[in-house]
């Protein structure tokens, strides 16, 4: 049966076929919800919420996203051309370019719209420390120089008057030779 649940992601919106398949069972098959739910897959209270409706509305469409529009989507060819133009251009760089042009985002917001649209950046400071070949290579001592900034020390966590463990972030104590 195609339309089901075990065809969708759990959670996602259920298709408007769906829905009218489910509706119609009840309406003019005869269906009880319980059983058009179960037949399809999907929650008793939505087979319901879908009759109410059809009932009310005349229609099964699901409502219109609620939110804010966005404000990054009218400077789309702007962006497209800067990235166009200057095809290695940072995140923050590009931040930087749309400010100059009078066009002010956020990272966070520019990172949204970057991948949204499947063009996501890497970062300076990630390209730095990404060797050339994988990290898989690397041995412990390689690994840990990146993590605690050159220190090839190992670290444990330090226990609490609780028993508990510290979080990783707080006190920790260096332990070697």
């Amino acid at each position: 049966m195609t339309g089901t649940l075990t065809e969708r992601r759990r959670g996602s919106p259920v298709g408007e076929d769906l829905r009218r398949r489910a509706v119609a069972a009840v309406l003019e098959k005869g269906m009880t919800g319980r059983a058009a739910a179960l037949h399809f897959e999907v929650s008793e209270p939505s087979v319901w919420r879908w009759m109410r409706r059809y009932r009310q509305r005349g229609h099964l469409r699901p409502d219109p996203k609620s939110g804010r529009p966005s404000g990054i989507e009218p400077e789309r060819e702007r962006i497209f051309r800067l990235l166009e133009s200057r095809p290695d251009l940072s995140v923050r760089a590009l931040q930087r370019a749309l400010a100059a042009e009078g066009a002010v985002f956020a990272v966070t917001t520019l990172h949204r719209f970057l991948k949204r649209h499947g063009l996501q950046r890497r970062s300076q400071a990630r390209r730095r420390l990404t060797p050339a070949r994988s990290r898989r290579g690397w041995n412990s001592c390689q690994r840990r120089r990146v993590a605690t900034h050159g220190d090839c020390r190992p670290v444990s966590l330090v226990a609490r008057g609780s028993g508990s463990l510290h979080r990783p972030g707080r006190r920790r104590r260096l332990v070697g030779p």
